[in-house]
Parts: C-alpha cells; structure tokens; sequence
C-alpha cells in the first residue's frame, strides 16, 4: 500500500475570488491616494541641503566632552536615568498585570463575559500611547523622572497582563485539577500550581517588554517625562548637531546592549 502522501489540487480561482482580490487592491489604493490629498506639503526649503549636511556633520563628529562630565547633566547620567526609568514602569507594571492576567484569562472562569470584561479593559488601557499618558502625569505630579515611569508602568499593564493571560490559557490543567481535587480553594490553586508554572513565561515576557520600555523612555524625555529624550530635543532645538549626535550614538549603545542581554536570558528560560 503506498503511504505516500498525494498533493492536493490547487483550488479553482474564481470568478468571484478574483474579483474580491482586485477590489481589496483598489479600494486600498484609493484610501493611500486619498489620504495623500490631505496633506499639506509647501515644497523643499532652500536651506534643506545645508542644514542635511550640518545633520551628517554633527552625527560623525559627536561631541565627545559630554559623555561624562560629572554634572548630572551628561549622557552617562541621562542614560542612566532612562534605564531607571523603564525598570521601575516594568516592574510596576510587571506586578499589577498578574492579577489583571487571572482576570482576562478564559480558563480559569466558568461564564464567558468575565474575562471576556478583562479583556476589554486590558484593551481600554493599551489604547492610551505613552506619550499621552505621560503629558496627564505630568500635569499630576509635574515633568521628570516620576511622570515617566507611571506613564510607562501603566500602559505596559495592558500588555504584560494580555500576554500573561495567554501564557495561563496555555498552561496544563493538571496541577490545578490535583490541588482542587485534594480540597484545595482557587487561592491554592494559583500561588502553588499556576504561579510556578507560569513564572518562566513572566520574566520572558517581562524582559521583552523592558526592552520595549527602554525604547519608549528615550522618548518621554521630549514632552518632558525625564530620561535622555530631553537633552536631545534640546539639542534639536539648538541645533547642536554634535551634542544630537553623541546622543543618539549613547541610545543606539544602550538598546542593542539591553536587547542583547535580555534575549540571552529569554534563551535560557525558554
């Protein structure tokens, strides 16, 4: 008997497929042309050309003076700062998300709508970018390091949490089943069989998601929020193109060095 697996026919295209595929192409051409028109372009200034050299310029001869210079104010201090900034947003986040996970998670509810609600809420809370949130908290507590961190701890909950939640609906059921059928309360269940195995999928997402942090912390810092993003937009105003170059040099240094170390962890857990 031949075990060989035959290949199936490709299916007839259509009429009617085809004609779907070439709508979907055109009405999307349409939006990209139409959403052109609306744009209010007055042409290329004619200092465009000088100012894109002094660009270039001030990116290949970066101010090395002010890497560190034992001010507070330098990029060493800065960068610090924002590194402070995306741990504690994280870890914040990292520690509300658990029970928002339990909440949005549809295993470990008999009625549908009751994680289908946290679901909905974990939606409410990414819908708000980090910038926004940043611009309300510092009108709370005022511009610096503290606006930033809440802005980022807050909108990292509405993902942490999703993934978290996802991490739990993946989980095998049979530790929870034991300790349940041994007399044990939800509460049980969850610090002695859904917690530990769900740990290694929380510090891998939690490492992702610093990296993330890292990221939108270097750009708090232009509305104000601390970090190295108020220096440069200083600089860019300034124009002081080898100060925005050695800063942008520091950012590029600190990411690649935060995503590598991050994803040699992830690695191992993994």
């Amino acid at each position: 008997m031949d075990t060989t697996m035959k290949k199936l026919p490709p299916k007839p295209v259509t009429a009617k497929s085809r004609a779907i595929k070439w709508g979907g192409w055109i009405i999307s051409i349409a939006i990209i042309i139409w959403s052109c028109t609306g744009i209010d372009f007055g042409g290329i200034k004619p200092t465009a050309g000088q100012i894109t050299g002094a660009i270039f310029n001030g990116l290949f001869h970066p101010d090395w003076s002010y890497v560190y210079n034992g001010s507070g104010e330098d990029l060493v201090s800065q960068l610090w700062q924002t590194l402070c900034i995306a741990f504690l947003g994280t870890f914040i986040s990292a520690i509300i998300s658990v029970p928002f996970a339990f909440w949005a998670a549809n295993t470990r509810h008999k009625k549908f709508w009751v994680s289908e609600s946290g679901k909905i809420v974990l939606t409410f809370i990414r819908s708000f970018p980090e910038i926004v949130l940043a611009l309300m908290f510092i009108k709370a507590v005022g511009p610096g390091a503290p606006a930033g961190a809440l802005a980022l701890g807050l909108h990292s909950v509405g993902m942490l949490a999703m993934l978290f939640s996802e991490a739990i609906e993946s989980l095998d059921d049979g530790p929870a089943e034991a300790i349940t059928a041994a007399g044990g309360s939800k509460f049980n269940v969850a610090v002695f069989a859904t917690l530990p195995d769900l740990m290694p999928a929380i510090v891998s997402n939690t490492l992702y998601r610093f990296d993330v942090s890292v990221r939108s912390a270097s750009v708090l810092g232009l509305v104000g929020a601390g970090g190295i993003g108020y220096p440069l937009i200083i600089a860019l105003n300034y124009r002081q193109w080898s100060r925005v170059g050695i800063i942008l040099l520091g950012i590029i240094v600190m990411v690649v060095v935060i995503d590598w170390i991050s994803g040699a962890i992830r690695k191992k857990l993994v």
